[in-house]
């Protein structure tokens, strides 16, 4: 059953994003998505959750449309956003639709100030500069290190500050939703704590909703709502966040803690055993 199949029609309007049973090739051979189906309700907080090479990245490109600069597409399945089916759009029409993706490694125009980078996100927008400039001066709101830093050159600045513009960036296209990519990577952990903070904050105040890809479980999981856990480019554990939390099978091989009787896996080469879920 896809997602489609599981939206009840009178809450549909809800959801703001559903994926259902994709299949993404790269370079018409290279299997990467295996039936991948998930859905973001309006104003959520969801958790795409995996290893390293688990198809994270490439579900957020084939949301975003930016599978084509790779040599990759969607064979099957489609995706809809706000109720259209949005996977033959270009990645520009999409942000005018009002999705966008932070990609990972952040991306800044290193050749740019921190305020000539934030602008570059209002390229899409027609409303006029007051409205531009209301919105870059909530950006700062948010992100008031980057007020201190907005004449600096992106490139010269913390990998903190350049994912904070990075999202900030994404902010100035108004949009709906933000697809995250892996905004911990590379940060020391309490700019980690301040990044998913913000992100909150945003939620909450602005009721934009995010995918945010992950690697780090544990935290991903504190400030989301909703989890999906990838493996081999396929879905093999949803829930709410509260309740993978507690799963033994998501402690152990994600969070490192072993229960009862169980060795952690710092202390053994292979796992011991198959995850459930693969069996």
């Amino acid at each position: 059953m896809n997602v489609v199949d599981k939206i009840d029609p009178e809450t549909a309007t809800e959801t703001v994003l559903a994926v259902n049973n994709i299949e993404v090739i790269y370079n018409h051979v290279i299997l990467v998505l295996k039936g991948v189906s998930l859905s973001v309700p309006k104003g959520g907080i969801v958790a795409l959750l995996g290893a390293n090479g688990a198809g994270k990245t490439t579900t957020l490109k084939a949301i975003s449309n930016l599978l084509h600069a790779e040599r990759g597409e969607v064979t099957k399945g489609n995706i809809l956003f706000k109720g259209d089916e949005v996977q033959s759009l270009s990645p520009n029409e999409l942000v005018r639709r009002g999705c966008i993706q932070v990609m990972e490694g952040r991306h800044c125009f290193e050749h740019l100030s921190i305020e000539e980078n934030l602008l570059t996100g209002a390229y899409t927008r027609s409303d006029g500069n007051s409205a531009i400039k209301a919105d870059l001066d909530k950006v700062y709101g948010y992100f008031p290190r980057l007020r201190e830093r907005r004449r600096a050159l992106a490139g010269y600045t913390s990998g903190g500050e350049q994912q904070m513009c990075a999202i900030g960036r994404a902010l100035m296209s108004k949009p709906t939703m933000i697809l995250l990519d892996e905004p911990s990577m590379g940060l020391a952990p309490q700019l980690v704590e301040e990044i998913f903070e913000i992100v909150k904050n945003l939620n909450e105040r602005e009721g934009v909703s995010f995918l945010l890809a992950e690697q780090n479980t544990n935290v991903a999981l504190r400030y989301a709502t909703y989890g999906y856990i990838l493996e081999s480019g396929r879905v093999v554990m949803d829930g709410e966040a509260a309740s993978l939390r507690e799963n033994e099978d998501v402690k152990e091989f994600y969070l490192g803690i072993a229960g009862e009787g169980r060795k952690s896996f710092r202390n053994v080469k292979h796992y011991k055993r198959r995850k459930r879920w693969l069996a």
